[in-house]
């Protein structure tokens, strides 16, 4: 096995695939030759070190693509880091269409990916034509007010209905019982109260959930009358609303409903469907060096993959796309795609200034500990869960999906509120790329896949699959494994390690005052 690489022809650097000792002499392709190259410097795992001499503001590329450049001189072997990188984003930035790149782009990846079958799974038929992979009862308050009743009727429910452990099933019936819980719903105005409606409405549309409980207090500003009108068409079999200061006892009224409801789902049993059908969501969080090596590499080849089967897939943080723009905007289907493209990252920009950030001050610390040194840095890793594939949609916060392909997502880099973004917007299952380890879950399946190795090792309750293994194992296998594992979720054959610990949650994006 290799202990370092360089990602691109292009790139100046190589990152080092495990703890790389000063006086190591590693050997890599630069500039259409082999050298070799004495480190002067410890080169910590996911890190990266120079394979040639950089004068001050020189850039430094990776993955092809600027990363920063040079704050000073920077010696052949040398560490490079946040301590001799600066960032070359800026607020303000503009952007040129294509049409040329937009082409070839589109041509080189349906050469890569010629249309394919998709795989067989086994998923719940709902009535309007849409497949679920999971059949449960959601709760969704209205407003945070009444979270602990909704939860104590979820706990109730469980064990009840479900012997007191939610899980899904090869051949059907009803699988768990949750509660949306959140903090909105009332003292808000304006963009933030319609998102929390909107969020919330399309929560109660997700097809993974059989049937809903939606459980209103009744002096609230998001009152269940004024949420129907958001919600609008749904089946009343389906669908049961619960005022809890119109109740004598909510309890008592809300255990009847969930009775009727748990029935209602029982009746829905697996049938056949194909993988195509699924949404998958793209995320990443705790990210290292290697995420854009490893994982997220993995990831966007799944993406090309569902894509080449017209499946649909989203791609969100529109933060961590800050600095991989153009990489994105070069893929868009046509003009009125990159238009809105860059609408969307100009109006995230925006986002930023009117709350006097600035757009670069990304990287966490624990970001820049696995390895990433500026926003491109991370963005353009981050990016690549995307694949090669033609952008074929732009979805606003809280806009449910229209097109199959690649779809960005309006949404912020923060781990719950995009995860939730992505699931109010259709996503079934989400693939979670992580090398520093996160234990959090959205509503649907959350499938973490670990960047290292020893991340899948030391934290196993919290990893779903390894991404280190395209280090030493044909990569095309690795996603085909990966593929498989994801027909076996879908199809009630496994549970994802967010689903056997129970960590499922949502956040809703909040940006004006609260009353």
């Amino acid at each position: 096995m290799k202990t370092s690489i360089q990602i691109h022809n292009d790139d100046g650097v190589a990152v080092a695939l495990e703890p790389l000792a000063k006086g190591n002499v590693q050997t890599v392709e630069f500039a259409g030759k082999t050298i070799s190259i004495t480190l002067i410097d410890d080169i910590p795992a996911g890190h990266k070190f120079a394979l040639k001499d950089f004068t001050v503001d020189e850039p430094v590329i990776k993955y092809g693509y600027p990363i920063g450049a040079a704050k000073k001189e920077i010696k052949t072997g040398e560490h490079v880091h946040v301590h001799n990188i600066k960032t070359l984003l800026s607020e303000t930035a503009e952007y040129h269409y294509d049409e040329n790149a937009a082409k070839t782009a589109a041509e080189e990846w349906k050469k890569a990916n010629k249309s394919i079958d998709a795989p067989k799974i086994k998923a719940y038929r709902r009535d309007n034509g849409k497949i679920g992979i999971r059949n449960e009862i959601w709760i969704v308050p209205t407003v945070g007010c009444v979270n602990r009743i909704a939860e104590n009727l979820a706990s109730w429910a469980n064990g009840v209905f479900c012997c007191g452990e939610p899980k899904p099933s090869e051949t059907g019936g009803l699988e768990g019982v949750f509660a949306w819980t959140h903090p909105y719903g009332c003292s808000q105005m304006g963009d933030d109260h319609e998102k929390t409606r909107t969020i919330l409405a399309n929560l109660v549309h997700h097809p993974n959930a059989g049937a809903v409980l939606v459980l209103g207090l009744g002096c609230e500003n998001n009152t269940v009358a004024q949420f129907k009108q958001a919600l609008g068409e749904y089946d009343e079999n389906r669908v049961k609303f619960l005022v809890a200061q119109d109740s004598s006892d909510e309890i008592a009224e809300g255990k009847k409903i969930l009775k009727e409801l748990a029935k209602y789902c029982d009746d829905f049993k697996r049938t056949d469907a194909s993988l195509d059908e699924v949404i998958m969501g793209m995320k990443c969080g705790g990210s290292d060096g290697l995420s854009g090596i490893t994982a997220n590499a993995l990831v966007g080849k799944v993406c090309d993959t569902m894509t080449a089967m017209n499946a649909s897939v989203i791609l969100t943080e529109v933060p961590e796309m800050f600095g991989a723009e153009q990489m994105l905007m070069d893929r868009c289907q046509d003009e009125d795609m990159f238009k809105k493209t860059v609408d969307l990252i100009n109006n995230f920009k925006d986002y930023y200034t009117r709350h006097g950030q600035v757009v670069y001050e990304n990287p966490s610390p624990g970001n820049k500990a696995g390895g990433i040194t500026t926003l491109e840095d991370k963005s353009l890793g981050c990016v690549q869960k995307g694949g090669k594939a033609p952008v074929c949609g732009v979805l606003n916060y809280g806009e449910r999906i229209k097109n199959r392909g690649l779809n960005l997502l309006e949404g912020p880099g923060n781990d719950i509120v995009s995860t939730t973004a992505m699931t109010a917007s259709g996503a079934h299952i989400i693939l979670f790329t992580t090398g520093r380890g996160t234990p959090l879950g959205a509503p649907v399946p959350t499938v973490k896949i670990a960047t290292n190795h020893d991340l899948a090792q030391k934290k196993a309750a919290w990893i779903d699959f390894d991404a280190s293994l395209t280090l030493i194992n044909n990569p095309d296998t690795v996603r085909d494994n990966l593929i498989q594992l994801l027909c076996d979720i879908a199809s009630g054959k496994k549970q994802t390690r967010n689903e056997i610990n129970g960590y499922r949650e949502i956040a809703i994006f909040k940006e004006g005052v609260t009353l």
